[in-house]
């Protein structure tokens, strides 16, 4: 690898590497969504961002721990609150919040999309990635 100075690499992972790993708790879990919420405000859409695969390396990494301990399909954000409302004993009543009833209903019976205001309200009540609903 030519070009890599391994002694400046290892200076700057170790505080990276506090954080930027898979986490193993709900405490690690949380400050790298909380890191992902930071990045996603900085680089947004922009692929060029010099950011942009941290942003997608760090998406990685709380998507492995939202597999690990969420086990519902991926790709299937229904699957997923419905999982979700399972375990934290809620109906859909308890989701107006969210959304109308009719529109809580479209949602779980899979005819209406989540937009990204609902998306990240879903994020928000249960704690978890935003990716878990997309």
């Amino acid at each position: 690898m030519t070009g890599l100075n391994i002694e400046k690499i290892t200076k700057q992972w170790k505080p990276l590497s506090t954080f930027l790993s898979i986490p193993q708790t709900e405490f690690e879990y949380d400050t790298l969504v909380d890191f992902l919420d930071n990045l996603i405000d900085t680089v947004g859409n922009d692929e060029d961002h010099p950011l942009a695969s941290l942003m997608d390396l760090v998406g990685s990494l709380i998507e492995k721990y939202d597999n690990e301990h969420y086990p519902f399909s991926e790709g299937n954000p229904i699957e997923a609150l419905k999982y979700l409302m399972q375990e934290n004993g809620l109906t859909q009543m308890d989701l107006q919040d969210m959304a109308g009833q009719d529109v809580v209903s479209g949602i779980l019976s899979n005819k209406i999309s989540l937009n990204i205001d609902q998306i990240q309200f879903l994020s928000e009540k249960f704690n978890v990635s935003p990716l878990t609903m997309l």
